[in-house]
């Protein structure tokens, strides 16, 4: 793990603002720091603290560091909501043998509205400066990306997933989430905020991010602490929407009702309980799955709700639940070693937890799914994935991973 060479007491000052309507377009357009969701959230500006980690001690590894910052720093928050006082945007890696950086960043500035209130956070290692927002740019072209198949093209992924299947019957495991790529090539990278305002624009229910580089709009709410209370959203099973209205129901009422889906949508569901449960005196899950309309999927849900009862803060969940049998399968360890071989790629980011989390620990922390990373070169990796169990047909994930890949083809002009 590293950090930036700073003090370590940082100086946070949090005041309310009268109007900061729209956030996205205020943000850095080559770094942009992005969390939004209903048109609520933070964007955060600039750079004072960076805090990298990496394998398998990754996110307790950045706990640790920033709850020695966090309790180090003097904080001065006029307004006290989620979002206010000292916070980090955060992004991990999906696997611990990851080549790819995790990453806790802290801003310089947040801007943030939630509840009809808004604000701005200053952050530096001295008494910052009265807070001047930036007004927003001005709207402009998504930036056109051509996407091509990565490592694991179409063919490839179908012999993949036949081959979880075989194992599956063979009693291996019981669930695999496989996932491939789509790679591109940006050109201009000043244009990422029109990106990521596609996205808030067209997918309004999904936490919609951007973190060093990787940006998303997952409908996947791994874990958020509020106060003491914990809550989760956790997703298996998908089916297209429909061409018209009786259609669309017809495919939320055969979701429903599939045994294939309910029983993937079953163990991610096992799995979160089992992992949240030991830290909270109570847990309570919806009664029944769900279907959650998407503007290009249906997808089954079961919302999680509980009272913490061990002090655990967010990154402590996050460490706890990561990664879920929504993204990695069951049982997870032998589940993750059939993905590393069949993938045959580093999911860097793709699946990992992305979120922020304030000076008491408490966030918001999102699975990094509908997401591309974006390096310094241009290079998009746009991934998507499904959950392969005994009865998956190679062709039908195929497809789904295409309907999966369109929030991010769409927002880069495709």
């Amino acid at each position: 793990m590293s950090q930036t060479h700073a003090p370590a007491r940082l100086v946070v000052r949090t005041v309310a603002v009268d109007e900061t309507e729209p956030l996205i377009p205020r943000t850095d357009p080559r770094h942009p720091l992005v969390w939004m969701r209903r048109d609520e959230g933070i964007v955060g500006l600039g750079e004072v603290l960076r805090i990298e980690s990496s394998g398998h001690s990754r996110i307790e590894d950045a706990a640790s560091a920033w709850t020695s910052i966090a309790a180090a720093a003097d904080i001065d928050d006029r307004v006290g909501l989620p979002g206010t006082g000292l916070v980090a945007f955060g992004a991990f890696a999906f696997a611990d043998e990851s080549e790819a950086m995790s990453v806790l960043i802290v801003p310089e500035l947040v801007i943030g509205r939630r509840d009809g209130r808004a604000w701005a956070t200053r952050i530096g290692f001295e008494t910052p400066a009265e807070v001047t927002i930036p007004e927003p740019a001005p709207k402009r072209q998504v930036p056109r990306v051509t996407f091509e198949p990565g490592t694991l093209p179409p063919e490839a992924y179908e012999s993949a997933v036949a081959e979880a299947v075989r194992r599956i019957d063979a009693g291996e495991f019981e669930k695999a989430v496989l996932a491939r790529q789509l790679v591109g090539t940006l050109s201009d990278d000043a244009g990422l905020r029109a990106t990521i305002n596609r996205l808030a624009e067209d997918y309004p229910d999904t936490w919609v991010f951007a973190v060093d580089g990787l940006i998303g709009a997952s409908p996947e709410t791994l874990v958020r602490v509020d106060h003491g209370t914990v809550s989760a959203r956790v997703l298996a099973g998908t089916a297209p929407r429909g061409a018209g209205e009786a259609s669309d129901r017809d495919h939320a009422a055969t979701l429903a009702a599939s045994e294939k889906n309910l029983a993937e949508h079953a163990l991610a569901v096992a799995s979160a309980v089992q992992r949240l449960e030991p830290h909270t005196t109570r847990l309570d899950t919806s009664p029944e799955p769900f279907t959650l309309q998407l503007p290009n999927l249906w997808h089954l849900a079961t919302d999680l709700k509980g009272t913490l009862g061990d002090g655990s803060n967010s990154l402590d969940l996050v460490k706890a639940v990561h990664p879920t049998a929504a993204v990695a399968g069951t049982p997870r360890k032998i589940a993750l070693r059939a993905i590393a071989e069949l993938e045959g790629f580093d999911r860097g980011r793709y699946a990992g937890p992305v979120g922020w989390v304030d000076g008491d620990g408490d966030g918001e922390w999102a699975i990094a799914l509908r997401c591309a990373q974006v390096d310094l070169d241009g290079t998009v990796t746009a991934y998507a994935g499904c959950g392969i169990v005994h009865d998956s047909v190679p062709a039908d994930e195929l497809a789904e991973t295409d309907m999966k890949f369109r929030p991010i083809v769409e927002a880069f002009g495709g």
